[in-house]
């Protein structure tokens, strides 16, 4: 007779992560109930499991289950992304566009030292808070002429997207030292990967959160994160690739999404996979032979029977993902920082420069604020080339998120339509919109029947919005 179902919670409040981790682990070879299982166990007990499977013969995936929920706070927006690097975790953070930053809330290198190039950090990031902080007003008052309450709006709602817009287009003054808040739920087998490339980190602030997490993690999973420790051999690379890169040049193409690859039959293996799937004896050759043998109409028929009847938050089917494109991405810094929270994808982001330039967002000119705009990130740059020259990892700090950044990617088809859904939303930042707009039309381009079922809810193209929302420099 089969035994009653039971579904419930192991609690953390009642057991650690470790002893959950066991417990898990121990029903691979033991016909007990979870709970039974877990009653047996003590912290003791868990540890010699983990040093034994885990340590001793590499069984990591019982790590996955202990699972740590860590708040940082204060920690800079350059040392997020490589906390936030991680594709195995969740990270909420504190956002650029729905709060206003304090004018004091940057982060210093210790790479500096004292003396004047410090001075000129601090000076520096003065004088992108005063000019955020004094831009804001500017700007409310010039968007409440250009948009009026009208009588059907409540004061409170009205005044929340006039401070919004305002915020929304001042956050490009923020620079990457400015300090913000992150939660982050991780289990312990991916949190010992991420404090290890924290420990490996040319910046002394991520160095430091890695020494704090590990202490932190070793409190709830002692034996699980016991082991993370810098690794030399990526210290070893980042110093030898730096210098091959040394010589390479800029490069000419600015443009914001260059399409570099993809797979040429992608469309017909992601309908070919969809019929093998459901199919009960043909092989995939067989599937694909016969959607390659269809003609356009006829597959254009069949890939309306496909979408058809997909909801609004309905995921496209798992095998959207045989069909891969690489892009090489120009974007600004602010829509990076919503960019790379897609980690399904790989990515692959160079250092925060001057180099490429940066936005000018239409509100600012138009508000009248853009000479003190413009020289605020002039000054940005001057004093990041004098901080490079001693450090220019930490002289990324010094950067606004109005500069702009490359960034290689590789996805597939099925998370470019999350993608698409989310950033080409009316309600994403018209940085992020842009791009993901420009990517559309790329997608669009090379996979002509299933591209024209993405997720865009905007009717904007990246022309229109580039032309409504950014000044030309």
């Amino acid at each position: 007779m089969t035994g009653n179902r039971r579904i419930y919670l192991l609690s953390p409040r009642d057991l650690s992560p470790e002893t959950i981790a066991v417990t898990f682990a121990k029903t691979s070879r033991s016909p007990k109930p979870f709970n039974e299982i877990a009653s047996e166990l003590t912290d003791d007990r868990s540890a010699e499991f983990h040093e034994k499977w885990v340590v001793g013969y590499g069984h990591a995936s019982v790590a996955e289950h202990a699972v740590l929920h860590l708040a940082l706070e204060n920690v800079s927006r350059l040392a997020i992304e490589t906390i936030e690097g991680n594709r195995l975790a969740s990270y909420t953070e504190k956002s650029s566009r729905y709060q206003q930053w304090d004018q004091d809330a940057f982060y210093v290198p210790e790479e500096l030292g004292e003396g004047k190039l410090k001075q000129d950090f601090i000076d520096t990031c003065h004088l992108l808070f005063n000019t955020y902080q004094e831009s804001i007003p500017v700007l409310e008052s010039w968007l409440k002429r250009l948009r009026p309450q009208n009588q059907k709006e409540s004061d409170s709602a009205y005044n929340r997207w006039i401070r919004g817009e305002a915020v929304d287009n001042c956050r490009f003054l923020l620079p990457a030292a400015s300090l913000a808040n992150v939660g982050v739920t991780i289990n312990a087998r991916a949190l010992e990967y991420a404090i290890c490339k924290m420990l490996s980190s040319p910046l002394e602030e991520v160095r430091d959160i890695g020494e704090k997490l590990r202490k932190v993690g070793q409190n709830e999973a002692p034996t699980l994160v016991k082991y993370a420790s810098c690794n030399q051999y990526l210290i070893n690379t980042r110093k030898k690739l730096s210098d091959y890169t040394r010589d390479l040049s800029i490069g000419s193409s600015k443009e914001g999404v260059n399409l570099l690859d993809w797979d040429k039959t992608g469309e017909q293996k992601i309908v070919a996979a969809i019929l093998y799937r459901f199919g009960a004896n043909c092989d995939f050759q067989a599937c694909l032979e016969y959607v390659q043998g269809l003609t356009r109409d006829q597959f254009s028929k069949l890939a309306s029977e496909l979408m058809s009847g997909r909801g609004k938050f309905d995921q496209p089917l798992r095998e959207f993902e045989y069909a891969q494109m690489t892009f090489d991405l120009v974007m600004d810094q602010g829509a990076y920082f919503e960019f790379k929270r897609h980690r399904m994808m790989t990515q692959t982001a160079q250092s925060l420069t001057p180099n490429l330039g940066f936005a000018v967002p239409r509100a600012i000119t138009e508000a009248g604020c853009e000479a003190d705009y413009t020289a605020a990130m002039r000054k940005a740059a001057q004093v990041y080339d004098e901080i490079a020259e001693l450090n220019r990892y930490a002289a990324s700090y010094i950067i606004p998120n109005a500069y702009n950044r490359r960034v290689l990617c590789t996805m597939n088809l099925r998370e470019f339509y999350n993608f698409s859904r989310l950033r080409s939303a009316e309600n994403a930042h018209f940085s992020i919109r842009r791009i993901s707009q420009w990517m559309a039309e790329k997608v669009e381009d090379i996979y002509p029947v299933l591209g024209s079922y993405l997720d865009q809810p905007g009717e904007e193209s990246w022309r229109d919005i580039e032309d409504r929302y950014f000044s030309k420099v």
